[in-house]
């Protein structure tokens, strides 16, 4: 028996384009007219799909923080009352991610204020949530830590993740992963590794 992956929708795709043409030219630099000729359609053509820019960025968005909550929460989980493995796990999943999905990640970095109040408050809300796994399991393996030592060490640690839009490709994948994790965690531990 064979498995075939699930063909993505025509929605999808042009979805992927205006992240990949807003991570490059910034959100203001790019049109629904660029957009529809990247994707092969008019610009008017996409409104069947995207009610306009704004809504392409929030789509493009909320989902990526929903998928990161409940990816750290299923880490988190999956190793109930092993704090240490659970915090390399959170490590491991979000350097798979951010190798991943560095256009994303430039797009959240540079456009998230660009959206309208309410999906931008949602995604905030998405993103704290995520923050906090870190933190519970943070403490848990250092106890000396508070919570907002913690808190500033997880964003530490995510500056050090989410810096692969700026990473060249003079390094193969799997050793950028093994640096990163081996940043990240030197970071998140520091002196307790």
């Amino acid at each position: 028996m064979t498995v075939t992956a699930k063909r993505r929708s025509r929605r999808e795709e042009i979805l992927e384009i205006a992240v990949g043409l807003f991570a490059a030219r910034g959100y203001h630099g790019v049109s629904m007219d660029d957009i529809g000729t990247a994707a092969g359609v008019t610009g008017p053509a996409l409104y069947h799909h995207f009610t306009g820019k704004e809504a392409m960025l929030a789509a493009a968005l909320k989902p990526v923080s929903e998928g990161l909550l409940s990816g750290g929460q299923a880490c988190v989980a999956a190793v109930e009352g092993d704090s240490r493995q659970a915090l390399a796990d959170l490590v491991d999943f979000h350097v798979e991610f951010a190798l991943a999905n560095p256009a994303v990640i430039a797009l959240h970095l540079h456009e998230l204020d660009r959206l309208p109040e309410e999906p931008r408050r949602e995604i905030r809300r998405l993103q704290r949530l995520y923050v906090e796994e870190w933190v519970k399991v943070l403490t848990a393996v250092r106890s000396s830590l508070s919570a907002a030592e913690a808190r500033v060490l997880a964003h530490a640690a995510f500056g050090l993740m989410n810096s692969t839009p700026f990473l060249g490709g003079e390094v193969d994948r799997f050793t950028r992963a093994e640096l990163l994790r081996g940043a990240a965690l030197a970071a998140l531990m520091g002196s307790n590794t």
